[in-house]
């Protein structure tokens, strides 16, 4: 049984909601931010990667580097201005990228519910980014950005989003610098009980994105609760934020890969060491036809790879996902990397790219060589989930993405 509840959003007023809204805080490095930011003194970056305001000397970890964050919310408070609803809501976000259209409804979720795996994970998280997070939202007091997560659809539920559409005004509509449409609504509050009723007969909700915000709300809670006398379960620190979509409307991109250096012992005999499991065989497609297939780029040619007979069936679930097969008959073997999570000598880039990045690294010389990927699917996702499994990292790219800075979430 899902538990959703309503919250009271700080958020901008509408005058500057595009100029607050910024991407979330973990596609974009330092850099990357501050260019982003450089023009724009009300854009929510400034909070959730408040170190680009601080000399580059200084650790992003550092406590300065939250308690300017803390600051910053502030400012933006009384500059932008943000505001606060008086009572609670929930809220429908739509994003449109293209042709794909998702519609969710942004809602505050049970910290419990996520330990107790009512909602499910399917990505192993790193301690450093959990760390990082958890000391945001402690110090900034507040759940800066939403949580991505997805369900079996409810027709019922999904009726009251379609009425909420038609029958009010958005609060938000606006298209991002990246061509990404999202627009807002404050959903009726006699709508309210319905939706908690028809959730809480979901048996499970599942993370698409966002497993580090999540358990980060979790280690915020266990310290909020420390820290509490006469703590109730009611406090907003034992809820997280977040905006549920269903899993029928979404699209995963591939997670694609490249390799920087060769081993001195693969250079010689790269293809026959690639051979042993997969065939080989020149193609004019930069993406692989279907799953159980995968593209490889090297010395300006496209090739096509699928596993022959050597490449035994998954043992579980995880182990038949086109990541593993990668990871496990090719990337180990032949690179020796063991642990991509930690190798500097691959690395991933996000469907969002397109194959044409892969072909920039490689022609460039950066990297060696380029797989592409079949993405995995929303029905691959919530399998891995419901067996308890987790992915191989960076097996799934979420397009589009939700804007941190609409709706913060105080705790």
């Amino acid at each position: 049984m899902a538990v959703i509840r309503p919250f009271k959003a700080i958020r901008p007023v509408k005058e500057v909601a595009s100029q607050v809204a910024s991407v979330p805080y973990d596609v974009v490095n330092r850099e990357e931010s501050a260019a982003l930011v450089k023009d724009n003194p009300l854009s929510f970056l400034r909070v959730t990667r408040s170190e680009i305001e601080l000399n580059n000397n200084v650790d992003p970890y550092s406590p300065e580097v939250y308690q300017k964050a803390k600051e910053n919310i502030e400012r933006l408070k009384k500059e932008a201005p943000l505001i606060q609803d008086e009572i609670p809501h929930f809220y429908v976000y739509k994003l449109k990228m293209g042709e794909q259209t998702q519609v969710g409804i942004a809602a505050t979720f049970s910290v419990d519910d996520y330990d107790k795996d009512i909602i499910k994970k399917h990505e192993k998280t790193r301690k450093v980014k959990e760390d990082d997070r958890t000391n945001h939202i402690i110090t900034t007091e507040a759940q800066t950005g939403p949580v991505f997560l997805t369900y079996r659809g409810v027709e019922e539920v999904n009726k009251l989003v379609d009425d909420t559409m038609t029958k009010t005004e958005p609060i938000y509509d606006f298209t991002a610098e990246d061509g990404i449409q999202h627009t807002i609504w404050i959903m009726p509050d006699d709508y309210r009980d319905v939706v908690v009723f028809e959730i809480e007969k979901v048996p499970h909700l599942y993370i698409a994105d966002g497993h580090h915000r999540a358990a980060s709300a979790a280690r915020a809670q266990k310290v909020k609760k420390e820290n509490r006398v006469g703590h109730t379960g009611e406090e907003e620190y034992n809820f997280f934020l977040a905006v549920l979509f269903p899993a029928e409307q979404l699209k995963i991109l591939p997670y694609n890969r490249i390799v920087y250096k060769f081993p001195a012992k693969v250079k010689d005999n790269f293809f026959g060491m690639i051979e042993k499991n997969f065939t080989i065989e020149k193609t004019d497609s930069q993406n692989p036809p279907e799953s159980k297939s995968l593209c490889m780029y090297y010395k300006k040619e496209w090739y096509l790879l699928k596993p022959n007979e050597n490449v035994e069936p998954g043992k579980s679930y995880g182990e038949g996902l086109d990541v593993s097969i990668l990871q496990n008959y090719l990337l180990s073997p032949v690179f020796g990397i063991e642990d991509p999570r930690t190798d500097n000598n691959v690395d991933f880039i996000g469907g969002i790219r397109g194959t044409k990045e892969l072909v920039k690294l490689v022609d460039s010389g950066k990297a060696e060589v380029a797989f592409s990927m079949f993405p995995v699917s929303i029905d691959d996702l919530m399998n891995i989930s419901d067996a308890d499994e987790v992915m191989p990292p960076k097996s799934t790219w979420f397009e589009p993405k939700l804007r941190d800075g609409l709706l913060v979430h105080l705790i």
